[in-house]
């Protein structure tokens, strides 16, 4: 028998958590609402256990509105943490979805809406969120953009441009301005992919930017580990998420999405969350310079 959600069971046959049917076509314009996914993405709403891993932390979450962001900031706040999240404005409605639902658990989680692709931006979502978390300990840099295109040929230079400042650069400011306020112990997540480890062709850009990111991970992890924080990546693989709806994928590929991993389904964000408390809790205090991967089976080196 298939259980949607098997936390607490003994075994479980991954193959068949969660959903592994064929995906309906479907399409929105970016950057895409989760609430309108067919299937909507499983976040942890209903599965995801706190246990107060996180108890007294302040995170900051880009791209915690839907998708892997948004079952991080579940995760984290239903372990203890004060949870801000950065997302674009027209990704409200998911953004509010996220407040009541946390409301209505006696959580809170702040929302500083921003295009992360400009550095002002950037510095302001850390500044608004020292001022309303009162401090930074965790700080989960996720926010990306993902446009296939088939031919280098019809890569355009804004497409390119947009896709470093969105999943490169912003990395840099962010950190920039948040560092100065985090102290020994605190936890830097970025999120990486597949894509830097096995690319596909119709994501050169991304994957590239995707490759900047292992390398950025690395090399901040061996700058900050003297003064007692640790930095790593989270790679995942094909998740169901409102990026694969809104371009990142070709439209003819959504129908059997992620279906050619191993384990022969997509993932869902709340098989991710899990990965993002450890690395942000002290259970992961050894752990720095990594990437580690959620990709149902492809593997990563």
């Amino acid at each position: 028998m298939k259980r949607e959600n098997a936390q607490g069971d003994v075994l479980v046959d991954p193959r068949e958590e969660y959903y592994h049917d064929d995906y309906p076509e479907q399409h929105q314009p970016a950057p895409g609402l989760e609430q309108r996914m067919d299937p909507k993405p499983d976040a942890g709403e209903e599965s995801y256990r706190g246990h107060g891993r996180l108890e007294g932390r302040r995170a900051l979450i880009t791209g915690g509105d839907s998708g892997i962001g948004r079952a991080v900031a579940i995760a984290f706040a239903r372990e203890g943490a004060q949870v801000a999240i950065n997302y674009l404005e027209a990704e409200q409605p998911d953004a509010d979805s996220l407040r009541r639902l946390l409301e209505e658990e006696d959580r809170h989680v702040e929302l500083l809406p921003g295009d992360i692709s400009r550095e002002e931006t950037c510095r302001q979502i850390v500044r608004d969120a020292l001022e309303r978390l009162g401090g930074l300990d965790i700080l989960v840099l996720n926010a990306g953009t993902q446009t296939a295109v088939k031919e280098i040929e019809h890569l355009s230079t804004e497409q390119l441009v947009r896709t470093f400042e969105t999943n490169v650069f912003s990395l840099y400011w962010t950190v920039k301005e948040a560092l100065p306020h985090m102290r020994a112990g605190a936890s830097i997540i970025t999120t990486s992919s597949i894509q830097a480890f096995q690319p596909t062709p119709f994501l050169l850009d991304y994957a590239a930017t995707k490759s900047a990111v292992v390398g950025f991970t690395r090399s901040l992890a061996k700058q900050l580990a003297p003064k007692g924080i640790r930095v790593n990546s989270v790679a995942p693989g094909p998740i169901w998420t409102p990026l694969q709806v809104t371009g990142a994928q070709l439209p003819e590929n959504i129908p059997t999405f992620g279906q050619s991993t191993p384990l022969g389904r997509a993932g869902q964000p709340a098989e991710l969350a899990p990965l993002y408390v450890f690395l942000a809790s002290n259970e992961s205090s050894y752990i720095s310079a990594q990437t580690i991967g959620v990709t149902g089976g492809r593997y990563i080196d």
